[in-house]
């Protein structure tokens, strides 16, 4: 029975069955672990083709891909994953970065034998995509990411929405939470007061073609977008109008069309900017 699901399920990657959606992010048919660096990762793949990783934002899981896989399972090889401490893949640890995170994809990647892949990313998720790029240039055959900061503060945040989430972390710093849910819940939403760190500079060292893409009304500033997209050597960018941070779920037709066309573009040459 479970062959035969995979099989339709690679044929016809948004259907269950006829009027039934794909369960994505809990889907036994699709669904693998890999125990990778200590973490058992959770990992869907559907469709043929070129590789392509999806990598979720804070808080989230594969099921906040829903929109977008049965689109690129038509013509790529779809792998989506759930962070680690996020979704399925539990993680035990204190600590969470972005480096642990992008090591763990190139771990997993390793482990499937996958030496170039794409790879599209939302939020967290393209922080993770650029820094897997800058740890581990030959895994990145090119990357898009929405909505991504490489600073926790104003400059990088919307000022109003940086003020609410200090707010929510000074009300709890110095708690102790002995409940694990409450305490992986705490680690993740730490991840984001506190990193990433990245000099924008360092983005330079990028040689994969960059697609940068952000909302209009994203919680990203306009500026610091900007200034990311400028300090990478191979990129476009799309300022998404009438969108907030949610991109690739608010406008969902589109953005898989257009980072689709990023991924299959005969060339992306170097910027002078």
């Amino acid at each position: 029975m479970r062959l035969y699901l995979l099989v339709f399920w690679l044929l016809f990657p948004g259907l269950l069955a006829v009027g039934q959606p794909v369960p994505y992010g809990n889907n036994p048919a699709a669904g693998h672990y890999r125990l990778v660096r200590g973490v058992k990762l959770y990992y869907e793949v559907y469709g043929k083709g070129q590789p392509l990783l999806l990598i979720h934002g804070n808080g989230g899981s594969i099921e906040k891909f829903k929109a977008n896989i049965p689109y690129f399972a038509q013509r790529y090889q779809v792998i989506a994953v759930d962070s680690r401490a996020h979704g399925k893949s539990v993680d035990l640890g204190d600590s969470l970065s972005f480096e642990m995170m992008a090591d763990d994809f190139a771990g997993l990647l390793t482990e499937l034998h996958l030496d170039s892949v794409n790879v599209l990313g939302w939020s967290d998720g393209g922080i993770n995509a650029l820094v897997l790029a800058l740890r581990h240039p030959r895994k990145v055959r090119r990357l898009a990411a929405t909505g991504v900061n490489l600073s926790p503060d104003s400059a990088a945040i919307v000022p109003a929405v940086w003020k609410e989430v200090q707010a929510a972390y000074q009300a709890d710093k110095g708690k102790v939470f002995s409940d694990p849910q409450k305490r992986n819940d705490w680690k993740v939403f730490t991840l984001d007061v506190l990193q990433p760190n990245i000099p924008v500079a360092t983005l330079r060292q990028i040689k994969a073609p960059a697609f940068l893409i952000a909302g209009d009304r994203d919680v990203i500033t306009h500026a610091h977008t900007v200034a990311i997209y400028r300090n990478l050597r191979r990129s476009w960018l799309w300022i998404i109008p009438n969108s907030g941070h949610a991109t690739l779920r608010e406008h969902a037709d589109e953005f898989n069309q257009k980072v689709d066309e990023f991924f299959r573009a005969n060339a992306i040459p170097a910027l002078a900017h």
